[in-house]
């Protein structure tokens, strides 16, 4: 009987004259909802389904789930959700909008908007830039820091529940052999087990908050100009009620399963500079190996009925587990420091190699520009006075930069420090992180002429680098020459010299006395 009611709506919603146009309409489907393109219109019904997370299975629960979504997800992309639609039977038994029938089924109503707004369309046409990437990674930060706090259980209870969600699902599916489902299903205990002491904190500090729950690109889309969330996680409060790490980590994964390591990286680089999240970097690679899970267990779902198309989702299926597989176990920390004069391209060649280091989604970069901008209480943007550059000014920088990466590298993060260091106090402070705590150290210095200096620094718009040839004729006149880090030229593109960046040792670093030390 549900089947054949939702039956009668697909037809109902699939005739033009139900919605008095003679333009044939567009559908699109998902796992658990099919969408009808109408003119500037499109209705999203939810599929008669019942799966271990979400069950649609009769008509009054899909019509809450409706109304649900779209009180969701109308603060994220306000002006997109136009409300919702009930489908009746009527007495003479033909189907009707917000008749007064007897409820059939019903669709939330949206405005119809470009398909090629949406980011993932973007990222695989090449029109996801780093700009517009930054600028939803702060969206998502301040997303987060305005979605409601719960407090119902400890953080790692939380994750728990996610792992049971995907056991299940997983078990829906034939697409996996059960030894590899059991070794996958140990591996992601054993990395509870290591992390739960933070998930746990973090509980306790609020950072378990209702998320949106579906945080990947399809998900994201370029309204008026600016990035909006939608299609928010509406009928399972237990799904998006997560650590808020956990919801930007299906976004990382999905950057990084789709080939922008860089993106991946620079969202996170971005949202943690926005939020007060530091803390939890390292448990995005676990994160994004559950995320990277959850899509391998939904895609293998879809096999069963996919008919010739069958092949093509194995393959997708597989291509979440093994990335999940790959993420699940720590990487060992390690400590980049990345110096030069101002133009040398520091902040640019610390983008370029930190998707290459470490587990996905890579590096945290530390750069002293906008720790300085942090420590102003202004936007990295916001233009700062001399004064902010002043000697003491800029010795507080590398010390908070100092205790910024410490307790990355101690939780086994991975971290670059991106600075002029052109003082040799500045270079041993970071040397000395490195060695107190037994962590790798790689530190480059970038070399160039300074006429190319000055062509760069002339040339740059935007960013958070104040310097401008004054500054750089300072740091010329005071460079002594003698620095003890390994020169790398400068004049090529940031790839090539991140590439000899990770060519060079990997070395302990050897604890440097401080002055009062010295005999």
């Amino acid at each position: 009987m549900i089947a054949e009611e939702q039956t009668a709506a697909v037809a109902f919603l699939s005739a033009p004259a139900s919605h008095d146009t003679t333009e044939p309409i567009e559908t699109m489907e998902t796992h658990i909802s099919r969408i009808f393109l109408v003119g500037e219109r499109a209705f999203k019904m939810k599929r008669a389904v019942k799966l271990p997370y979400v069950d649609f299975s009769t008509a009054d629960l899909r019509l809450g789930a409706c109304q649900k979504e779209v009180e969701l997800n109308s603060a994220t992309a306000p002006g997109l959700y136009r409300g919702v639609r009930r489908i009746t039977r009527e007495d003479d038994g033909t189907l009707a909008f917000d008749g007064q029938g007897a409820l059939v089924d019903a669709v939330v109503e949206m405005a119809r908007f470009d398909q090629q707004s949406l980011f993932d369309r973007m990222a695989v046409e090449g029109r996801l830039t780093r700009e517009l990437m930054t600028v939803a990674a702060q969206m998502i930060a301040r997303f987060h820091r305005a979605a409601p706090v719960v407090h119902d259980g400890g953080g790692a209870d939380n994750i728990a529940a996610v792992l049971r969600i995907n056991a299940a699902g997983f078990a829906t599916s034939r697409v996996f052999e059960p030894g590899e489902l059991a070794t996958i299903k140990l591996a992601f205990e054993r990395g509870l087990a290591r992390h739960a002491a933070l998930l746990d904190r973090r509980e306790a500090a609020g950072k378990v908050r209702r998320c949106h729950g579906d945080l990947h690109l399809r998900n994201i889309c370029l309204l008026e100009g600016e990035p909006r969330l939608f299609d928010c996680i509406e009928f399972n409060d237990q799904i998006a009620t997560i650590d808020t790490l956990y919801d930007l980590a299906f976004l990382l994964m999905d950057l990084w399963h789709r080939g922008f390591p860089d993106l991946a990286n620079l969202a996170m680089n971005r949202y943690l500079d926005e939020s007060d999240d530091e803390d939890g970097f390292v448990l995005l690679p676990y994160l994004m190996a559950i995320r990277a899970a959850v899509r391998a267990h939904v895609t293998a779902t879809q096999v069963e009925e996919s008919g010739e198309a069958s092949a093509n989702l194995v393959a997708e299926a597989r291509s979440y587990f093994d990335l999940a597989r790959s993420l699940i176990e720590p990487a060992p920390a390690r400590l980049f420091a990345i110096g030069g004069f101002s133009g040398s391209g520091k902040t640019t060649v610390a983008e370029a190699l930190a998707a290459q280091v470490s587990a996905p989604p890579g590096a945290r970069i530390v750069e002293s520009d906008r720790v300085r901008k942090a420590m102003h209480g202004v936007s990295a943007e916001t233009r700062l006075p001399p004064s902010a550059y002043r000697p003491e000014i800029s010795d507080k920088v590398y010390r908070e930069m100092a205790e910024r990466v410490r307790p990355l590298l101690a939780a086994g993060g991975t971290a670059i420090v991106d600075a002029v260091f052109d003082k040799p106090e500045n270079r041993n402070l970071m040397e000395r992180v490195a060695g107190e705590l037994g962590v790798p150290f790689t530190a480059a210095w970038l070399d160039a002429e300074p006429a190319l200096l000055r062509d760069r620094v002339a040339s740059r718009t935007g960013g958070p680098s104040d310097a401008n040839l004054d500054v750089l004729s300072r740091q010329l006149a005071r460079d002594s020459g003698e620095r003890g880090w390994r020169r790398i030229d400068a004049a090529r593109n940031a790839e090539q010299v991140a590439s000899e960046i990770l060519r060079l040792p990997q070395e302990l670093a050897q604890v440097q006395p401080t002055l009062s030390e010295k005999p």
